[in-house]
């Protein structure tokens, strides 16, 4: 799924996902796994060149699984 309407933030929230994954020592395999989702969407959402969005659902739940809070993967500084 694309969203041309925010692409900045889109992607801060992907590499966002990945730093705490990172610090929590997942893989992308693994945290995929965990919130029922492909690796593939994952690796697509984390990629700095695409743009792809996720649910707040799904937010939340990656949020969840990674012991951060939403808004800490919404932080856009």
């Amino acid at each position: 799924m694309s969203n041309t309407n925010y692409p900045r933030q889109l992607q801060q929230l992907g590499l966002n996902i990945a730093r705490y994954r990172k610090l929590r020592g997942l893989t992308q395999e693994e945290l995929a796994a965990l919130i029922s989702m492909s690796r593939t969407h994952l690796s697509n959402l984390e990629a700095p060149g695409k743009i792809t969005s996720i649910s707040l659902e799904k937010l939340f739940t990656i949020a969840d699984v990674l012991n951060v809070s939403p808004a800490s993967l919404l932080s856009f500084d």
